[in-house]
């Protein structure tokens, strides 16, 4: 199946949103057999702490690199993963995740921009947070238990998303990965010295690039 013919099974409803939820499993399956997992960059390499590249060609190659990454999230048993996370400059991320009323999402979004909310949205929600740029290490990181992304699809084509719980948090994770945060650069120097130590002592379970 080419790509033009996976991403058409993509739309946008009534008020723009991706429709994200409808035939996950073929969708994510496609792009992961046509990908080529590739190992995951962790923190202290540079293309991790700097703003990512804005998407301009929406081509081929681009399509080439959204199936690798989909290969590498599944490869890393992660729930979403940023371009940057498998070494490439670009504003580019994709994820297969459950909302916290279990609904799949599954999709990929190009130069992501994290929509300001309304005070009366903002609930927090301290959950624990992971990263597979800081394997094996987790900490409590309060965020938004709402967010919407809007950017642009795999065509060019504008498009939002949205999602609560723990989808909202994979998608506030993601874009600030494409702008050159981690999780742990939002938790007090106590906790990042922590996550830092845990990651240290433990060992990840897919490869990952050591930084020279």
């Amino acid at each position: 199946m080419s790509q033009q013919e996976t991403d058409e099974q993509v739309g946008v409803d009534d008020e723009g949103f991706l429709v994200d939820t409808e035939d996950c499993e073929a969708r994510e399956t496609a792009h992961r057999e046509r990908g080529t997992s590739r190992p995951i960059t962790v923190v202290g390499n540079p293309v991790l702490h700097k703003e990512c590249a804005t998407v301009t060609e929406f081509d081929d190659e681009l399509g080439r690199l959204i199936d690798d990454m989909f290969a590498s999230q599944r490869t890393a048993e992660g729930v979403g993963l940023a371009a940057n996370q498998i070494g490439v400059d670009l504003k580019v991320f994709v994820y297969d995740c459950l909302d916290d009323e279990g609904v799949r999402h599954v999709g990929a979004i190009c130069n992501p921009v994290l929509e300001e909310l309304a005070p009366e949205r903002r609930n927090l929600d301290d959950s624990n947070e992971g990263c597979l740029s800081v394997p094996t290490a987790y900490a409590e990181l309060p965020r938004p238990d709402y967010a919407v992304v809007r950017g642009q699809d795999a065509r060019g084509n504008a498009v939002r998303v949205r999602g609560t719980g723990y989808f909202a948090r994979c998608l506030q994770h993601e874009t600030d990965h494409l702008y050159g945060y981690l999780y742990i650069d939002r938790l007090s120097k106590r906790d990042r010295k922590d996550a830092l130590k845990q990651m240290a002592e433990g060992t990840p379970r897919y490869e990952v690039v050591p930084n020279d």
